[in-house]
């Protein structure tokens, strides 16, 4: 397969996986479902934008020029097509990288807040939402859960969103490591390597 055609499909693969990692982040701004009486209320995790900057807006930019690589249509330098579209491949590992980047801070994001648990009011905290799950597996221990009273479905609401974000962070990661191996060998081969000596 031609290295340009393969950027187009992880390009086509990352531009929903994006949409889907920002609407999970704005989720997240509604515990349990439901709008929060006060910011101070939402996860701490939430507001370090993991879905909507690091998987979603650094992303977008990567899959925008992965999908452009098939019709790149540079006119190459010193009389060689080729040279302009190995320059575009090398050009594409560069927005790899920026988009592992943005992957690897919302999967590292998402880690820290499944680690932590949600916020949320239990029975000793007086209505203010505090983190119960800081000491303990609660993980392991889903009896632990019920500790939170309010929002109703707090713990697997916010389980269910980071776990998404961290699994879609993980698949991105994987997907712009393939185009940084892609991108080496479409800088050192040209658009396809079986045509090295011969342009597209």
């Amino acid at each position: 397969m031609c290295s340009g055609s393969f950027a187009k499909c992880l390009g086509i693969t990352l531009i929903p996986l994006a949409i889907l990692c920002v609407l999970c982040n704005i989720l997240l701004f509604f515990p349990g479902g439901k709008p929060a009486s006060n910011n101070d209320n939402i996860t701490d995790e939430v507001w370090y934008f993991g879905g909507i900057l690091g998987s979603g807006v650094l992303m977008i930019f990567p899959a925008l020029v992965f999908l452009g690589l098939k019709n790149n249509d540079c006119c190459g330098c010193c009389g060689n097509e080729s040279c302009g579209k190995r320059f575009a491949m090398f050009f594409s590992i560069i927005f790899a990288g920026v988009g592992l980047l943005g992957a690897g801070y919302s999967f590292i994001v998402s880690a820290v807040a499944i680690n932590h648990g949600p916020k949320c009011v239990t029975a000793i905290s007086n209505g203010t939402y505090v983190y119960p799950f800081v000491e303990g597996n609660y993980l392991s221990n889903q009896s632990m859960w019920e500790q939170c009273i309010k929002p109703s479905g707090i713990v697997t609401w916010h389980l269910t969103l980071f776990s998404m974000l961290l699994i879609m962070g993980l698949v991105q990661v994987v997907l712009c490591g393939f185009q940084v191996i892609n991108g080496l060998i479409g800088t050192i081969c040209g658009d396809c390597c079986g045509c090295c000596g011969g342009g597209d």
